[in-house]
């Protein structure tokens, strides 16, 4: 009874948190690029960041913790980093790695665009952009190999 329950809790937050950076991605993204004033730009995005960035980091802690539990309850530490475990290595990484970009966002932030972020909004917010494609691609290949392996798909 305990297990079931982890893996909705725990895919529940995956589709809050994966499902936000596609939304920002394939929607917000398009929006801002379309816009023509960069203050209007700056704002806009400052407003759906700042909602989505407590969501995001409420649902990558929720996952990480029942990832850790289940990982422990499933004997799942034993596959990781081996082909037979390639799913939960594939999400292990991608949650790792949204954990360090939500840690260091201001400072990564800082060095990404020195000084650009001033001058130039619309080539900021083309390399956010990209950025996202990036993530998202990532994430979204995380859950299909998690799902195909965990259905019996092997290699």
């Amino acid at each position: 009874m305990f297990l079931p329950l982890l893996i909705a809790v725990h895919v529940i937050g995956v589709v809050l948190w994966i499902g936000g950076v596609a939304f920002v991605t394939m929607v917000v993204f398009p929006m801002i690029m379309r816009m023509e004033n960069s203050l209007e730009k700056v704002l806009f995005f400052q407003g759906v960041e700042h909602r989505f960035a407590k969501i995001a980091k409420t649902s990558v802690v929720v996952v990480g913790v029942t990832g850790v539990l289940l990982l422990h309850l499933t004997g799942g530490w034993n596959v990781l980093f081996k082909a037979s475990g390639i799913g939960p290595t594939l999400m292990t990484g991608v949650w790792v790695f949204y954990v360090f970009i939500l840690m260091f966002e201001g400072r990564l932030f800082k060095a990404l665009f020195r000084g650009e972020a001033q001058q130039d909004t619309a080539k900021v917010f083309y390399r956010l952009s990209v950025f996202h494609w990036v993530i998202l691609d990532m994430s979204l290949l995380a859950i299909g190999v998690g799902v195909w392996a965990g259905h019996g798909g092997r290699f």
